[in-house]
């Protein structure tokens, strides 16, 4: 999933990344309501975060390993190079989990910190796919599309906690 090529820019920024990782954030917040409810803004942003960063491990991991490794010698700079191109994944998850946390500190109930946190990972989930189109270069048409696509992909997973965990 890394975009990561020979002769990159530095200022290179992993979207794909970005997007699963908002879309990832989603899912979590869905997945974690239980028949009880949801849970609290602290378990939903500490399951975030978590979630997150396990996810990113991971795809270093695969990362490292489809590159070759450890067939031939890991060096530091190379895994630190994967890292930081995986990061964005991780990262993802600090907006919906900061969302969460600021509703519940504003007095809202558990389930408004996570229908808050949800709006802001598919908020964030669009505007990275279309910040994506739109630094690729990409024509107004795949701009639009990246973002209507991306929405779609996300209010489904609005639809099934509505649907399947309405708390």
């Amino acid at each position: 999933m890394s975009g990561r090529h020979e002769g990159a820019e530095p200022e290179h920024v992993e979207f794909a990344g970005a997007v699963y990782g908002s879309l990832l954030a989603a899912s979590v917040i869905v997945g974690s309501t239980v028949e009880g409810g949801p849970p609290s803004s602290a378990e939903l942003t500490t399951l975030l975060i978590c979630t997150g960063v396990v996810f990113w491990i991971t795809h270093v991991y695969a990362q490292v390993v489809s590159r070759g490794y450890p067939a031939k010698p890991l060096a530091w700079g190379n895994l630190r190079a994967v890292a930081k191109d995986e990061w964005p994944l991780a990262q993802a998850s600090i907006p919906p989990a900061v969302a969460a946390a600021f509703a519940s500190g504003l007095g809202g109930s558990d389930a408004v910190a996570a229908w808050t946190a949800l709006g802001v990972a598919v908020a964030s989930q669009v505007a990275w796919a279309v910040t994506a189109a739109v630094k690729t270069h990409s024509s107004r048409g795949v701009v639009v599309v990246s973002g209507v696509v991306n929405l779609v992909l996300g209010l489904i997973v609005v639809a099934l906690k509505a649907v399947i965990a309405p708390h």
